[in-house]
């Protein structure tokens, strides 16, 4: 809290602290609070910034007010990755000038905002690689672990999607030398972790190293469970009832969990994943299920 904006503010008025207290509060919590920096109770200290004609808020610091809209963009961007709605989040990402950016833990967020988007539109692989590249050169080491571990899941899911499975799972297996590790301690840390647990675990599976995904998408889904959030908790268990008729599970367990799944995606409205389930159910009950 800026108190010397405070004190200038009752000099320019020439008050002295008795006056400025009169009615308020005694004058030595007015002294309290100007020498030793014990703020008073709200409604005091807005009676006397009032008094002063002082905005409240020129006494608190403006943390990041330069890139409230940008950040705002970027969450909103972020939510729309996490429920695939890309053409949305492009449009978001389109509207800021990363070269604007100073702060390094933001532009390496857009970098990575970019990136993954950049996969789902299948734009060529050496576009999206130049993006995630910009995040594992950055010369920044502050809270920019969960940056690289995002960049290498996307290279690895670029390079999966080429069919560059070998190159692919180079870079999945540097992340899962430290995700079970990372923190989890902010929802953006949740929605994170979870789309990196979440595409490792898919990778996996698609390279028949099906008890690794297992594990992943089970590790997906307690994270969903401890955090009280159901979108991933979807897809995951969409994953989970794939892996199960590759493992030639029985009939009645791979039904348990594509019913788990749809009622998942129900909570969420998701009308594409609800399509794909009705389609695997009827493969399962009609004894030919495609084994992706």
């Amino acid at each position: 809290m800026n108190i010397e904006r405070f004190i200038e503010a009752r000099k320019a008025l020439n008050l002295t602290q008795m006056e400025l207290a009169e009615g308020i509060c005694t004058q030595a919590t007015l002294s309290r609070f100007e020498n030793n920096g014990q703020v008073p109770n709200l409604k005091i200290l807005i009676k006397l910034c009032n008094r002063l004609n002082l905005p409240l808020g020129e006494l608190f610091p403006k943390v990041g007010v330069k890139y409230t809209e940008t950040t705002e963009k970027m969450n909103q961007a972020e939510f729309f990755l996490i429920t695939s709605e890309y053409g949305q989040a492009t449009a978001l990402l389109q509207s800021i000038s990363v070269s604007t950016i100073e702060e390094t833990p933001l532009a390496l967020r857009f970098h990575y905002l970019n990136g993954f988007i950049m996969i789902a539109q299948q734009v060529p692989v050496t576009d999206v690689l130049f993006t995630f590249d910009q995040i594992l050169l950055s010369d920044d080491e502050d809270n920019v672990e969960i940056y690289r571990l995002l960049a290498y899941t996307g290279i690895g899911m670029v390079y999966s999607r080429e069919k560059k499975l070998e190159k692919a799972e180079f870079y999945f297996s540097k992340v899962l030398e430290k995700i079970y590790a990372y923190p989890i301690n902010t929802m953006e840390d949740v929605w994170r972790v979870l789309n990196i647990v979440f595409q490792s675990g898919t990778f996996y599976s698609l390279i028949n190293e099906v008890e690794l995904s297992n594990a992943l998408l089970s590790y997906a889904v307690s994270i969903c469970s401890d955090n009280h959030v159901t979108y991933y908790l979807a897809r995951a268990a969409i994953q989970l009832a794939k892996n199960a008729i590759i493992q030639e599970k029985p009939q009645q367990e791979v039904l348990e969990l594509i019913y788990d799944a749809r009622a998942y995606s129900k909570i969420n409205k998701n009308t594409i994943a609800l399509k794909e389930l009705a389609q695997l159910e009827s493969e399962i009950l009609s004894g030919n299920p495609a084994k992706e």
